[in-house]
């Protein structure tokens, strides 16, 4: 087996040192070079033919996201993005994404020598997992960001996979023990449950520009960082026609809004007298993840039961695969993406192995079906 062949741009020599021993630890890694900035790693990737290109988010010269348009105009290879912990750095990263970066890791902005090392795992993970990513998927994500932008999508006047270390695996029981969903004989509103991991954020983009206002509540459970969980709400509220926010603590799940679960606490659907509220918390990892969506999809199961919808978007691993299938076990319809347009066929494609989806659909057809399943 061949070795993933990797270049590392970044300005900092500190950092390029740094990623470069990090990812050598890896037996099926290969550090090919490195590169102090666009320029040089311009030349570079016509001379090493690297496989991957981790890439610095702010650099000097030519910043990043110009260096990425022109590299998936003219040579399109898969790029993890190194980002750092500012609103910025988000800003920047999220362009980065929709240009066709495949996933991002956000650097520490203090004391970098002594944490940033903490995430070799996650970027070995993520850059294995970019290697796997075809020229054709770039191709179709570049000229998606090109006919977005010369269409102009009207942006609303509205306010405005991923970097944890290693950490024991725990299971949904260790947030919420497994129990028989509620006989809900008083008819309530619907609730359509989104999970999306490893480029879920343009997937999730790509459904809720495609939602009206009067869509149903919709809680999301995106593998984010803490810091950019709520600069990509702000992000989908600009260009959704629904209410979009980082989900608060008892905040009341309302039809036409959509509640986004911060980047280090899970969030859960909670039944109450007046209908329904999001609960954030602080519980270990579950499948490693914090957000887990196997977590809000069984309180969906408990809470809302039959009143769901269930949607598994884009995403490295298996999370939220069996909370599908305990969703669709009490007959709440499912949906997965297909594997032709996800940047990572993984946690959807374990749903669909386990036989918990109902519809397996390309990106561009889940919001007409979310639309149709609502209306039974």
């Amino acid at each position: 087996m061949s070795k993933v062949k990797v270049l590392i741009v970044d300005d900092s020599a500190l950092v390029r040192q740094m990623l470069q021993e990090m990812l050598k630890s890896d037996p099926e890694i290969e550090v090919v070079g490195t590169a102090s900035d666009p320029y040089d790693a311009r030349e570079k990737v016509k001379q090493l033919h690297p496989d991957v290109l981790t890439l610095d988010v702010e650099m000097p010269r030519m910043d990043g996201v110009t260096f990425l348009k022109n590299l998936m105009r003219l040579h399109p290879l898969p790029v993890v993005m190194i980002s750092t912990l500012t609103e910025k750095g988000a800003d920047i990263t999220f362009e980065a994404l929709d240009l066709g970066a495949v996933d991002f890791v956000a650097k520490p902005k203090i004391d970098l020598q002594h944490t940033f090392e903490d995430y070799t795992d996650e970027i070995c993970r993520k850059v294995k997992t970019a290697s796997k990513v075809s020229k054709w998927q770039l191709e179709r994500q570049y000229a998606r960001y090109v006919a977005n932008k010369e269409s102009k999508p009207k942006v609303l006047s509205k306010p405005g996979s991923l970097v944890s270390k290693v950490v024991e695996k725990f299971t949904t029981d260790a947030i919420v023990p497994k129990k028989a969903p509620s006989d809900f004989s008083k008819p309530s509103h619907k609730v359509i449950a989104l999970g999306a991991s490893t480029g879920g954020t343009e997937a999730i983009k790509e459904v809720l520009m495609r939602l009206p206002s009067t869509t149903p509540a919709i809680v999301i459970t995106q593998h984010i960082p803490a810091s950019f969980s709520l600069p990509f709400a702000q992000r989908m509220n600009s260009i959704s026609e629904m209410e979009v926010t980082q989900a608060e603590d008892r905040q009341p799940i309302l039809a036409g809004h959509v509640y986004i679960a911060p980047g280090d606490k899970h969030l859960l659907v909670e039944r109450t007298s007046s209908g329904y509220i999001c609960r954030l918390n602080d519980g270990p990892p579950v499948n490693r993840h914090k957000p887990s969506v196997d977590v809000m999809f069984r309180t969906v199961v408990q809470s809302v039961g039959k009143n769901a919808v269930g949607v598994l978007l884009t995403g490295m691993g298996a999370d939220g695969a069996k909370g599908m299938k305990e969703l669709q076990e009490i007959g709440v319809p499912t949906i997965a993406q297909d594997e032709k347009t996800c940047v990572v066929w993984g946690m959807p494609g374990e749903a669909v192995k386990l036989g918990a989806a109902d519809y397996v659909l390309p990106l561009g057809s889940i919001p007409e079906k979310i639309l149709s399943l609502i209306k039974k």
